[in-house]
């Protein structure tokens, strides 16, 4: 049997990104829910369902995934949380200056941050 060798310890910093993600993971997990409900045919709602169960699982393999996995995850992270700003803007504009929607990019570009940064120093 090999032995596993053990995992960095997590920062203060991977738990503002995991807060962030939750955070976010969130909003869509509600914003999806909403949507279904009004229209269960709707493909943006399945979209906010996919994109909160992608931080959901970035969340899971920074808390229990492997040192790989975990880099993986942080990488993956930065496009895909990115992407859903530039989505959010193309998608609404020009109303893109709702409550929700801004404290969500607020949060998203932090999380954005803080994994640019964890990639950085764990590579």
């Amino acid at each position: 049997m090999a032995t596993q060798t053990p995992r960095p310890e997590l920062t203060r910093l991977h738990y503002l990104g995991i807060v962030l993600a939750a955070i976010t993971g969130l909003v869509h997990l509600v914003l999806g829910a909403a949507a279904l409900s009004a229209n269960p045919a709707d493909p943006l709602a399945l979209s906010f369902i996919g994109a909160a169960a992608g931080f959901a699982g970035g969340i899971v393999a920074v808390l229990r995934g492997s040192e790989q996995a975990r880099r993986w995850a942080i990488l993956l992270g930065i496009p895909f949380t990115a992407g859903q700003i530039v989505l959010y803007v193309v998608l609404n504009w020009p109303d893109i200056f709702g409550v929700a929607g801004i404290v969500d990019k607020i949060v998203q570009i932090g999380l954005v941050a803080v994994l640019v940064v964890l990639y950085r120093r764990e590579r």
